[in-house]
């Protein structure tokens, strides 16, 4: 909790009891988190915490950058709280949700490229790359097995 408290400081927001609860939630978990999952955890500890208040707080987490809001192919709204401050990259399981860092980023040629076709600076980027991890392909690839 004191890492949290930390955390906030360090971005010089205020530190609530509702935001540390959410970081905590979502740092015990290494999956991406829909806001209504949060609430249902957070409810457990504050019984008198609304969803609004759940997305408010969501959101001027990931404005700050203290998490990643994730983009989904089902459109739903994620969320993950990554620990690293280095510049890095996601993977995210469509299966079971897992989030794996990628520490890996070799995107300089591409921004020079836009940069000069455009005439412009590229100022930040996020890649995130989604598909099944090991474990949910080896799932998978039990099942087809089962089926032949």
């Amino acid at each position: 909790m004191h890492e949290h408290f930390m955390i906030l400081k360090r971005h010089n927001l205020k530190v609530t009891p509702k935001r540390l609860a959410i970081l905590e939630i979502l740092s015990t978990n290494q999956c991406l988190m829909t806001p209504e999952v949060v609430w249902k955890n957070l409810k457990v500890k504050m019984k008198k915490i609304g969803l609004p208040t759940v997305y408010r707080n969501l959101e001027e987490l990931s404005k700050n950058g203290i998490i990643s809001k994730v983009f989904h192919p089902d459109r739903k709204l994620y969320y993950y709280f990554c620990k690293s401050l280095q510049h890095h990259h996601h993977f995210v399981c469509l299966s079971c949700q897992r989030v794996e860092e990628i520490n890996f980023c070799n995107i300089e040629e591409i921004q020079r490229s836009i940069e000069d076709k455009l005439n412009s600076k590229v100022l930040s980027h996020i890649i995130q790359l989604n598909g099944l991890c090991s474990n949910c392909l080896a799932k998978k690839s039990e099942r087809s097995l089962k089926d032949l």
